[in-house]
């Protein structure tokens, strides 16, 4: 085994690398950015050493500073995690040449399947099955447009170097494909640095389930079975889960067979993922299955598979960089009950699931382990959170959006769906927009529940999983205003002589709370007097209000309102009360005239950023009529390409950002000569 390993990654993925390492006795070496120099990843490493500035292109993606900062630390093999240099040939050559081990596959395997048209080709070869398509060298657009015409709309643009949905586009007619092809090429340039892309037929209910795949030097190749990871929004994983639903033994063998084979290809070494594509049957079980491309690394949902099976493949990753073999074989690889795992983005689910920037000003995961306290060993956990971020960290617009990874395990499929519901609901997160309610709602939708799902699973059900907001309940209102209260109070309990306002000497007193929230406003009225307080909200009759003193979390409440026992959690960030009860949450803000005289109504002749990026494209000019809906420029951010569109009919009045510019977000975009609705 190693002495000493450093890991060239960030995030979450650095933090799992090193528990593993730690309770080997490795030590590890952090490597890190200015955006990151207060990271986890940095706190959990035993040393750092600084890259450079925050771009990923100016640090994390530098191999040969990465390499040099190996060497000068005495470190024996460099682990990539996933993402930026884990799937580059070049890399893992400079590494070999610098007499370092990459704890990976060889250049040689990232190289044959480093480019999904050559992978397909060689699969053919192998007898792996194919979608059909287009996977040659051809390049031409007129070219393109025709091979998919040849295999007839709707088909699927996707980058030959490309992966985690960047690069890739589902066109429905010849009209589009110009446009998307277009977009595709620059965003794999982008990402990838190569902008040639592939067709492939689109299936209309793809079910999309993955192999795990590991190998060793002594000739041993065995697959940990299945993942399935349909449910995705914008060709990017949401949530996975092992076993896939509806799998039949026969089908799973037949699939790991087929995914060894396509290791055995490329004489592979180490972990690897062999992504296939199956069209879901009637009931949402896996029918006939292609191969879609073979992702030479570590995956992010790898702790569904560590769950189901008992294993830790970092584990099994430093063993066979050192040169052992194997650590079981494959008759020994039993399935043990159902893990889901959830990802925790930092995104607006409301807003096509735009990247959200901000401070984690307030941060309460569900109890759980770390792997690296007994997750390796026995009967999993209930619960595991693997994350690279704490309490007060930034999420900035130069990485993944991804706070944590939730993983439930469960006894069968039932038992992990409920935990998973429980989990989310004892998550709470202030200071930015993030899909966990969307995540709560997708646990509860019969199709998902009943197995019964495929990758168009959130875009069909669009209307429950992403519903209008709701008027906040009255429950969560006495909730914010009883947290006012108490914050008005010097010792916890609600003393009138303490209070700037509220009981008065020798009258009544009544205060009105106003609060607005997405879903509508909301008013609470507070009656002070001797016998204490009294809520009413709306015009509903006055209940009386007993708040019990704090507890440990300064945040929690629990409190009696007439009859009611209500508990929950109330933040404040800034002029918001974030509320959060029995799995819900809300955030309401305080009216407050006063406060805010003379501010004046933005303009709607205006459109603004939604989130900090680059401008690449401008499709739009001076003068030009839109019509509500029409796409208006594509902004880069998170290496993610996002197009925003006309909120309204309208004239463009002035484009204010060209190609290549940086905008921070709300900065206005586009004005209009006639008004348009706000962004």
């Amino acid at each position: 085994m190693f002495k000493k390993i450093l890991i060239a990654n960030r995030g979450e993925i650095a933090c799992r690398v090193a528990a593993t390492a730690r309770r080997f006795g490795v030590r590890t070496v952090a490597v890190y950015s200015d955006a990151d120099a207060r990271a986890k990843h940095v706190a959990v490493c035993d040393e750092a050493l600084h890259l450079g500035a925050a771009p990923a292109a100016q640090s994390y993606l530098l191999g040969e500073k990465i390499i040099t900062a190996a060497l000068a630390s005495g470190a024996e093999a460099i682990h990539p995690g996933y993402g930026f240099l884990s799937e580059n040939a070049e890399f893992a050559e400079a590494c070999e040449t610098a007499g370092l081990v990459l704890i990976g596959p060889p250049a040689s395997a990232m190289r044959a399947m480093g480019s999904k048209s050559a992978a397909k080709t060689l699969m053919e070869s192998a007898r792996v099955p194919l979608v059909p398509g287009y996977h040659g060298s051809n390049q031409e657009p007129i070219f393109l447009r025709g091979e998919a015409t040849r295999i007839g709309y709707p088909v699927l643009i996707k980058a030959s170097a490309g992966g985690g949905g960047k690069g890739m586009r589902i066109v429905q007619s010849a009209a589009e494909f110009d446009a998307a092809l277009a977009s595709c090429k620059r965003e794999a340039l982008s990402s990838f640095r190569d902008d040639q892309v592939l067709i492939e037929r689109y299936l209309t209910r793809p079910r999309h389930i993955e192999i795990q795949v590991f190998a060793d030097r002594h000739g041993n190749c065995v697959y940990l079975h299945e993942r399935d990871c349909s449910v995705q929004r914008r060709h990017q994983k949401v949530l996975e889960e092992a076993p896939a639903p509806g799998m039949s033994a026969q089908r799973r063998r037949a699939m790991g067979e087929a995914a060894v084979a396509a290791a055995l290809a490329v004489n592979y070494v180490g972990a690897g993922t062999v992504e296939f594509i199956a069209e879901a049957g009637p009931g949402g079980e896996a029918g006939e299955f292609f191969f879609m491309e073979m992702n030479t690394r570590l995956q992010v949902e790898h702790p569904v598979t560590e769950m189901i099976t008992g294993y830790d493949l970092v584990e099994w990753q430093l063993r066979v960089a050192a040169g052992e073999p194997l650590p079981a074989t494959q008759d020994q690889l039993l399935i043990h009950g159902h893990a889901l795992e959830a990802r925790i983005y930092a995104e607006n689910p409301d807003k096509n699931f735009f990247p959200s920037t901000g401070t984690l000003q307030h941060l309460r995961l569900p109890a759980a382990v770390e792997f690296d306290r007994g997750m390796h060993e026995g009967t999993p956990a209930a619960v595991r959170i693997d994350s690279g971020i704490r309490a007060g960290d930034p999420i900035t617009p130069f990485y993944d959006p991804m706070i944590a990874k939730l993983i439930v395990w469960g006894a069968d499929r039932e038992q992990a769906l409920a935990r998973m519901r429980a989990a989310l609901a004892a998550t709470q997160i202030v200071g930015l927009s993030t899909n966990v309610a969307f995540l709560a709602r997708l646990m509860n939708d019969t199709a998902f529940a009943g197995g019964d799902f495929d990758t168009g699973l959130i875009e069909r059900h669009r209307a429950t999983l992403l519903p209008a907001a709701q008027a906040p309940t009255a429950d969560m209102l006495v909730l914010a205003t009883a947290a006012m209260l108490r914050a008005e109070s010097h010792d916890g309990q609600t003393d009138p002589w303490g209070q700037a306002s509220g009981w008065r000497l020798n009258q009544a007193y009544r205060r009105v709370m106003k609060f607005t929230a997405a879903g509508g406003p909301g008013e609470v009225t507070v009656f002070y007097a001797r016998e204490g307080l009294r809520l009413a909200v709306g015009a509903a009759p006055a209940e009386t209000l007993a708040i019990d003193p704090p507890g440990a979390q300064a945040s929690t409440l629990r409190l009696m309102w007439g009859t009611q026992a209500l508990a929950g959690d109330v933040v404040s960030d800034g002029e918001n009360l974030e509320v959060f009860s029995a799995g819900r949450h809300v955030v309401l803000t305080l009216s407050n005239p006063l406060a805010h005289a003379g501010e004046h109504e933005v303009d709607d002749a205006r459109l603004t950023a939604p989130m900090p990026g680059k401008i690449v494209s401008v499709l739009v000019k001076n003068g030009e009529r839109v019509a509500k809906g029409a796409s208006l420029l594509v902004m880069e951010a998170m290496k993610m390409e996002h197009t925003v569109y006309a909120p309204d009919d309208g004239v463009v009045e002035e484009v204010l950002f060209a190609v290549g510019d940086q905008v921070t977000e709300g900065a206005q975009l586009i004005s209009f000569a006639q008004p348009a609705a706000k962004a």
